[in-house]
């Protein structure tokens, strides 16, 4: 399977939506690292993620909105940052949210409220270059 790579802004929004599930969790995944999709997806091991993958194992649909709200902002941050800087930036304390960590409110927030603030946190991020 090949990793999708879509550019930021109206892509990185279409490929959240029109990605199946397992394809998804695997660019997620090759942006973010396992750990991280594990955390975002609320399971305690990373094998669940390569379970999704494999279509082996199903997300639940919330978790699966979650998933692909974090896709979206990863795929903004990925056009001009690597790997390493997206897990940061998902991982670390962030200035335009309070100080809360992205990974966080996306997995624990209210899902819309929080997709919001975080999508728009990372384009401040992506702006300020």
């Amino acid at each position: 399977m090949d990793t999708p790579k879509g550019p930021a802004g109206l892509d990185a929004h279409l490929y959240s939506i029109r990605l199946d599930e397992p394809l998804l969790v695997l660019g997620l995944r090759a942006m973010l690292g396992a750990r991280l999709v594990a955390y975002i997806g609320s399971v305690k091991e990373t094998r669940a993620v390569r379970q999704w993958i494999d279509g082996e194992r199903k997300p639940s649909a919330e978790v699966m909105i979650r998933l692909r709200h974090a896709y979206h902002v990863a795929a903004v941050l990925a056009e001009w940052n690597s790997p390493a800087v997206v897990q940061a930036w998902f991982e670390g304390m962030n200035p335009y949210l309070d100080d809360a960590v992205p990974a966080s409110l996306i997995r624990e927030g209210p899902v819309e409220d929080a997709a919001n603030r975080v999508l728009a946190a990372a384009r401040a991020f992506a702006a300020a270059g």
